[in-house]
């Protein structure tokens, strides 16, 4: 075990410290301390629920403010100022990046204080900018001006200089990983130096504030709900926030059945997806026209899923804003307690996270590929089919499940599960080493049969597929569903290849047999280019089922087909008569072309008849406009 100390990096024990400590010291102010405390079982977390967890998390946003200054130096004055409105509990600094050349970085200093009244105070005393006029909306979002220099009390609370956004630099963090005793020791210091902090999840707290506190005028039950890795305890740093806004919560609504007052309500249109689209984009339009600090505001309404994209500047922060989906709340606190079952479970899933996104496994866009839940539940099914298993079967919290966990959805989903671990009948006798859990679940899933079988993290076990789709995981909550059903069968023979790639790496490179400096453990994974070219790709096995339109009437071969009958150059036909046909085809093709856009141009009777290089006459009918 190691001992970690109060910024979260390991002390002097770990081989891998003095690496560790002068990034401390590169990347904190002079004021910061670091000193070591007796280690905390992570799994001692889990006396909280994750309601209790996101209840402490509020409770800091409540008594917070978020105050941009010149620099870091600025704080002790701002420490004084703040401190007639109340006692400030702790302090954040951290550094959004200017964006352009040229452009300063823009420093803020979280302030938060040991009562509500306090920030409520600072906010009061607050005024609006008269130099720079603009919409007047109060918020927890201020700016220290220059003033008279305040007299420094000899007291100055400790100010935490921590990134909240962007993670440790890539090169650095190589060379931390090389300079581990091991493998394991590597997982650990991958995980504390790329894991959402604390700072991060402060300021995605103080998001949630901001929009919940906007709308609480009009809607004084409208609660905001954090969702996804933010909260998960998977959430890497600058990771999105995702958010789930609900105005009618039915926590909040408290009714009494002695009052004969009743509100009038507005009349809900009775499509509910339409209701929906159109208080979203109001909502879009509350964001975009008078908060503070938000800015890029889109409109997604016409997806499954209707949604809102902003971004944040003052927080440096990618949100998106979806309402009525709380299934994904609850199956955000399932992966939490997960999490908190073991200490091994959130750094190796960190691991294989990062490892997908460096071979090109995920992606930020969505598509066809793996996405991180995806990846997720592969870990934890992985982790329950153990023969000593670490994690239990979903079931077993179903069975678990009291009175008080009863969880329904709007959508009439059973989301009842034990919140509280403390009562769960299961104990792990597994004590694998991170590093040997890694090799096995690369080896896992080298040979696991994608055909056939399906993985059900309710059971704990793979069942035949449903359906035919590449890759069957069965939604935890929604058992009807597959969480992975965008992936194609590529990407999934590409899943397959790579987890072997990785496993012969892991193999082949370990530290006692690799050259002092070389890569070796998670480096070979991440960094290794040398070994590109020895890796199988499932171009070996594939072809392209699509052909870009590029590929056959490319401009350079249109002037060339112009007058040759011979296809290009680096296109091999073995039948000439194939040839001819594919030429007269594209010949055909261009003609077409062209007499469809003299029509758009003159515009054309109602309809053409034309023939293709085949000699079948093709009939178009013209729109009217």
């Amino acid at each position: 075990m190691y001992r970690v100390c109060r910024s979260g990096w390991p002390c002097s024990q770990n081989s891998s410290f003095k690496l560790l400590h002068d990034l401390v010291r590169r990347t904190t102010l002079p004021t910061a301390v670091v000193k070591c405390v007796p280690t905390v079982r992570r799994f001692s977390d889990n006396a909280h629920t994750f309601e209790a967890m996101l209840a402490g998390r509020r409770a800091e946003a409540r008594r917070s403010i978020l105050v941009q200054v010149s620099s870091e130096r600025s704080f002790p004055e701002l420490a004084t100022y703040c401190g007639q409105f109340g006692t400030i509990a702790s302090a954040h600094h951290y550094c959004v990046g200017g964006g352009q050349q040229g452009d300063e970085d823009c420093h803020y200093i979280v302030v938060e204080f040991d009562e509500p009244g306090a920030a409520d105070a600072a906010i009061g005393s607050a005024v609006f900018n008269e130099e720079k006029p603009g919409v007047r909306a109060r918020s927890i979002f201020l700016w220290f001006r220059a003033g008279p220099k305040a007299k420094l009390t000899e007291k100055q609370p400790k100010l935490g200089a921590v990134e909240g956004s962007k993670g440790v630099d890539s090169g650095e963090l190589r060379e931390l990983l090389l300079s581990s005793e091991g493998v394991e020791d590597q997982l650990k210091v991958l995980h504390r130096t790329t894991c959402l902090n604390d700072v991060g999840k402060r300021l995605r707290f103080l998001a949630v504030r901001q929009v919940e506190s906007s709308l609480q005028g009009m809607f004084p039950q409208a609660v905001a709900f954090p969702f996804g890795s933010s909260v998960n305890g998977f959430g890497k740093m600058g990771c999105d926030l995702d958010i789930i806004l609900d105005l009618d919560s039915e926590a909040n609504l408290k009714q009494s059945k002695s009052s004969r007052l009743v509100f009038h309500t507005k009349a809900a249109n009775s499509n509910e997806r339409t209701q929906v689209q159109r208080q979203l984009e109001s909502i879009g339009d509350v964001l975009q026209l008078f908060l503070p600090g938000v800015n890029s505001v889109r409109r997604i309404l016409k997806a499954r899923v209707p949604i809102i994209k902003y971004h944040h500047e003052h927080l440096d922060l990618e949100i998106d804003l979806t309402m009525n989906n709380m299934t994904g709340v609850h199956m955000s606190e399932l992966l939490y307690l997960f999490g908190q079952i073991d200490p091994r479970v959130q750094p190796l899933t960190c691991c294989v996270r990062r490892w997908a996104q460096a071979v090109g496994l995920t992606n930020h866009a969505p598509g066809y590929w793996i996405t991180n839940f995806s990846l997720t539940m592969l870990v934890m099914y992985f982790l329950q089919q153990l023969p000593e298993p670490i994690l239990p079967p979903v079931n077993r919290l179903f069975a678990n499940a009291t009175r008080s966990d009863l969880r329904i959805s709007e959508d009439q989903i059973s989301c009842s599960f034990l919140r509280d671990l403390s009562k769960l009948d299961f104990k792990t006798t597994n004590a694998t080493p991170l590093d040997d859990l890694l090799l096995q679940f690369f080896e896992f899933y080298s040979h696991f049969d994608f055909n056939q079988r399906a993985i059900s993290l309710n059971i704990g076990a793979s069942i035949l597929k449903p359906d035919h789709s590449p890759l069957y995981i069965v939604n935890p909550l929604e058992t009807v569903l597959n969480v992975a059903k965008n992936v194609n069968l590529e990407e999934t023979e590409l899943f397959r290849i790579q987890v072997r790639n990785a496993l012969w790496l892991l193999d082949t490179h370990d530290r006692a047999t690799t050259a002092t400096g070389d890569e070796w453990g998670l480096v070979s994974l991440l960094w290794n280019k040398s070994t590109v070219k020895e890796r199988i790709t499932p171009q070996m096995f594939f072809t392209k089922r699509l052909l870009n339109v590029r590929d056959i009437f490319d401009e350079t071969d249109a002037k060339a087909n112009a007058t040759t009958t011979a296809p290009p150059a680096t296109t091999e036909y073995k039948n000439r008569t194939v040839q001819n046909q594919v030429v007269g085809i594209q010949r055909a093709t261009r003609e077409q072309i062209g007499k469809m856009a003299k029509h758009t141009l003159s515009g054309g009777e109602s309809g053409t008849t034309t023939t293709n290089g085949g000699g079948v006459k093709l009939k178009r009918n013209a729109k009217r406009r």
